[in-house]
């Protein structure tokens, strides 16, 4: 994770293939390697990841929407949306919404509304994933205003917050 948050995916990677090595029970819970996965562009292995991931933890929005990321972009948005796996009790109402702007059951602008004045972790959580859903979508523009928002939050004690700031770095993005 260290190696990610310098913007070293391939180091990261290699670290986590160390680390399923020396304990292969390890393998459904390396959803930080499918997320570098992603940042790598090897998206099939990203893909299979969080396949493997939600063999443990089926509820889980995000581990489902990495996996439709994963698969827009080896593939497209239609093909992802038309492959997502239901997710039912997630904790986070915040992903519940997510999960329903992935599957498209509401807009971004509806999400957007919801929480544009919410605390700021479920506000940070809004645009990240509006963000990426806009990437899937091949909207660079309105991906990158997202992401920004996002990262410009500095949720760093949470590893997605980092995903955002490693996001703008990988793809050449300013924080402005």
């Amino acid at each position: 994770m260290a190696f990610f948050r310098l913007g070293d995916i391939a180091a990261s990677i290699g670290d986590f293939d160390c680390a399923e090595q020396l304990t292969p029970t390890l393998t459904p819970y390396l959803w930080q390697r499918g997320i570098a996965y992603y940042y790598a562009e090897r998206f099939e292995d990203g893909a299979r990841q969080f396949e493997v991931d939600l063999t443990v933890n089926g509820h889980d929005v995000e581990e489902t929407v990495w996996r439709y990321l994963c698969q827009a972009q080896a593939h497209s948005a239609d093909a992802a949306r038309r492959a997502l796996l239901p997710v039912q009790n997630d904790s986070r109402p915040v992903m519940n919404r997510v999960y329903e702007l992935f599957s498209g059951a509401c807009s971004a602008d509806e999400m957007i509304a919801q929480y544009r004045d919410a605390e700021r972790r479920n506000r940070f959580y809004s645009h990240l994933y509006i963000g990426l859903y806009f990437e899937a979508a091949r909207d660079g523009e309105r991906a990158r205003h997202h992401i920004a928002q996002a990262a410009e939050m500095q949720i760093l004690e949470d590893y997605m917050g980092w995903v955002a700031m490693v996001h703008q770095r990988v793809r050449g993005w300013t924080h402005s």
